[in-house]
């Protein structure tokens, strides 16, 4: 599509298409709320997918785009870089929060760590799928990417009784001096008096846009990156990674600014779980298994990714207190290993 352009005018496309990204997030964000109330969906399945399927549609596009060009590198390394890049958002939300305490000090739940869970079991299986032979298909269906799916509609099931009440003394969950209102009261704050037909054209116009937006992404980043020399992992896995991760921050920053700090993380992990599902959309559009097609960096990311959950789950369940540069120490430590991560994915693709 954009073969024969310059570096320039690439860049300025990817820019383009990133801002796009941007601002249909923040409407899809709204129009979701007011769907998820409007349709009475709350803590129910359906709202939870609705919502992992709204803010991933940028991943989605350019995963689909990927696999009908037959480009599964972009697709694999956007699928795990986008996990560990959307980790790394909540470093920045940690950021904006301030001085006075750390954004898992604030949303610490049980709840959100059976989400952490979630994100570790899918990937898990990605890297179990990624051994198994290539030619391992039944009627057009990769069996590991047909469990990923199955396994997190599953662990989306027990996440939304588990929000209904845990076995314990609090029931929810919560850490008693932790936030103070229940997870997605932002939800009604920020949502305007919109009509279900309103949200619904909304909604359908900004994944439109995302969805042409991801496409260009994808197809101009895949030309800067071969003008560039960076392979097409790397590249998905840190500048088109960060570009899609777009919508995650905007939604994350009105939520932590309203007080609703758990919808904030609960919001990058049910992203984080539902990314490895598109393997099974690579797989159906690509006729191929995708998971066996993974390369060394492929595997190193997802051990990434799963490094920095832990981190965060073990800051829910501590509580940091401790501030060092505006951040909890978990989010310093987050920022760190991706840092270093990056630097060794480096390492080992041109290894």
């Amino acid at each position: 599509m954009f073969s024969g352009l310059g570096i320039a005018p690439l860049v300025l496309i990817f820019a383009a298409a990133a801002g796009a990204v941007w601002v249909a997030g923040i409407y899809l964000s709204r129009s979701t709320d007011t769907l998820d109330v409007r349709l009475g969906l709350g803590e129910a399945l359906g709202g939870a997918i609705l919502l992992a399927i709204a803010t991933n549609l940028p991943e989605i596009a350019i995963t689909a785009s990927a696999a009908l060009s037959h480009e599964l590198g972009i697709a694999i390394g956007n699928i795990l870089g986008g996990i560990a890049i959307q980790t790394v958002v909540l470093v920045v939300l940690d950021f904006a929060i301030g001085r006075e305490a750390a954004l898992t000090t604030r949303a610490a739940s049980l709840v959100l760590g059976l989400e952490g869970l979630l994100v570790i079991l899918v990937l898990a299986i990605s890297v179990m799928g990624a051994q198994l032979p290539g030619d391992s298909l039944f009627a057009r269906i990769e069996p590991a990417a047909l469990l990923i799916a199955l396994f997190w509609v599953a662990g989306l099931w027990l996440v939304n009784r588990a929000r209904k009440g845990l076995p314990w003394h609090d029931t929810t969950g919560t850490a008693p001096d932790g936030q103070k209102e229940p997870m997605g009261h932002a939800k009604a704050k920020k949502m305007p008096d919109t009509s279900l037909a309103r949200a619904s054209a909304i909604f359908g116009a900004g994944a439109a846009v995302t969805l042409a937006a991801g496409i260009v992404l994808e197809r101009s980043g895949e030309q800067i990156a071969s003008h560039i020399g960076m392979t097409g992992v790397v590249f998905g896995a840190t500048i088109l990674a960060a570009a899609t991760a777009l919508p995650e921050v905007s939604t994350g920053i009105q939520a932590v600014r309203l007080g609703d700090y758990q919808l904030a993380v609960s919001d990058i992990f049910g992203g984080n779980a539902f990314l490895p599902v598109l393997f099974l959309v690579a797989g159906l559009i690509s006729g191929s298994a995708v998971l066996p097609q993974a390369q060394a960096t492929d595997v190193y990311l997802t051990a990434l990714g799963i490094v920095l959950t832990v981190v965060y789950l073990w800051g829910l369940v501590t509580r940091p207190h401790q501030i060092v540069f505006r951040m909890g120490l978990d989010s310093v430590a987050v920022l760190v290993l991706y840092a270093g991560g990056i630097a060794g994915l480096i390492a080992v693709s041109n290894s």
